[in-house]
């Protein structure tokens, strides 16, 4: 998530030409000529690929069906954010006008950078049928506390939760205190992702809301004084539990993946994952055993929206535009909601759906592993600014894998 070098590369040479560009001849037809000038083509999709349930998802149902209906076909290219962020500011910075990516699965920072450094499409999601049938603009509006003003299209939710086996641990933590006691108590059995992994990154901004008095102080944008009094609370945490993680803490996983491995294989007793149904769907892959359970602290559990966004120079910007309308769907947000599939929270509002798509979604069987909508709505927090974000991100280095 280090994109700063470039970014202070291209405000040099670009001497305050921050808006994203916009390309009339797109953003003026109607979506049906777009779907027709889309038809026959290719897309490109890059993305996170740290997760082969979502891999698969994307590349038999979301490319199955955008091939049935759009005669589309889609590419999913596997590529951190930070990476194909730093691409683009380059690319922008070359005069490079047609790329090769024409949609991004890009959230929090990166999309900030990229927002600020020009480097963005848009805005198109008023252009987009899905989203104006079925989405709250109020409930996409922000990302990570940054507007969005319709450069990116909400296609998923997430929300942070705990794993843990109860043949292992019969009655999990429920406040931060308990579970460092818990980790004091059962050294080695505990670790989380390495930052900036985004399970790894979602847990340390936890472990910060909980370690200095809850998330409204932060919700007035990036304050850095106040960072510098609360910040040495959460540092302090970790750095006194270090110790009695897995490894001593000497080394961390190298990504959620990783931390699935070690849960399964039994050389730790707790996970985590910013997908509630992700413990549910391990079970069904047979990954995780049947006794798998999650849970939430009281102190909160962070939520937030997932975006799609397009390049200022992607090559397919009338494909890329009907896969992000596809990916708002009812159809489409269904599937992805299966636990099966991936887990993942509709974006779309269940309100506006009629009668028949309210049952389909209420007929979803998230399984005994997965906390209920009350439980994780009751404990729900916001995302944080994301300076705050890299700032965590920057002295975990520093102060804990540094130490």
């Amino acid at each position: 998530m280090r994109v700063i070098f470039f970014l202070s590369l291209f405000l040099a040479l670009t001497a305050g030409c921050s808006e994203a560009p916009t390309e009339e001849s797109v953003l003026r037809q109607d979506y049906a000529s777009l779907e027709n000038l889309a038809r026959g083509t290719e897309v490109r999709w890059h993305m996170w690929g740290g997760s082969a349930q979502i891999n698969q998802w994307v590349d038999t149902y979301v490319a199955g069906e955008m091939k049935r209906l759009f005669d589309i076909n889609v590419v999913r290219v596997p590529m951190d954010a930070p990476v194909f962020v730093n691409k683009l500011l380059t690319e922008k910075v070359a005069g490079k006008d047609t790329g090769t990516m024409d949609l991004l699965w890009i959230n929090g920072e990166n999309f900030k950078n990229s927002m600020q450094a020009g480097v963005l499409f848009g805005p198109f999601t008023d252009r987009l049928p899905n989203f104006t049938a079925w989405y709250d603009p109020q409930k996409s509006a922000h990302d990570f506390g940054f507007p969005v003003n319709g450069f990116e299209a909400p296609y998923g939710r997430a929300q942070f939760v705990f794993e843990y086996d109860t043949e292992r641990t019969p009655t999990p933590p429920a406040t931060l205190a308990e579970l460092a006691d818990w980790i004091r108590a059962n050294p080695g059995r505990f670790t989380y992702p390495q930052p900036p992994d985004f399970t790894g990154s979602a847990f340390l901004r936890q472990i910060f809301y909980a370690t200095t008095g809850g998330h409204e102080q932060y919700m007035d944008g990036f304050n850095p004084d106040l960072y510098a009094k609360n910040a040495p609370l959460t540092f302090a945490w970790l750095s006194e539990l270090g110790p009695y993680l897995w490894q001593e803490g000497r080394t961390y996983p190298k990504d959620a993946a990783a931390l699935d491995t070690l849960f399964a294989r039994g050389e730790i007793d707790m996970a985590m994952s910013y997908h509630p149904a992700h413990a549910q769907m391990k079970i069904l892959e047979k990954t995780y055993p049947d006794t798998a359970k999650t849970f939430v602290l009281a102190e909160g559990a962070i939520f937030n929206t997932h975006f799609t966004a397009i390049p200022f120079n992607a090559p397919n910007k009338a494909g890329a535009m009907v896969l992000a309308n596809f990916l708002m769907s009812p159809e489409a947000q269904l599937s992805k909601f299966k636990p099966e599939n991936w887990g993942d929270l509709p974006a779309l509002e269940i309100g506006k759906l009629d009668e028949a798509q309210r049952q389909a979604f209420d007929a979803v069987d998230l399984g005994a592993a997965t906390l209920g909508a009350d439980a994780l709505s009751a404990v729900a927090v916001p995302e944080i600014a994301s300076e705050y974000l890299e700032l965590l991100e920057r002295d975990w280095d520093t102060i804990i894998l540094g130490h």
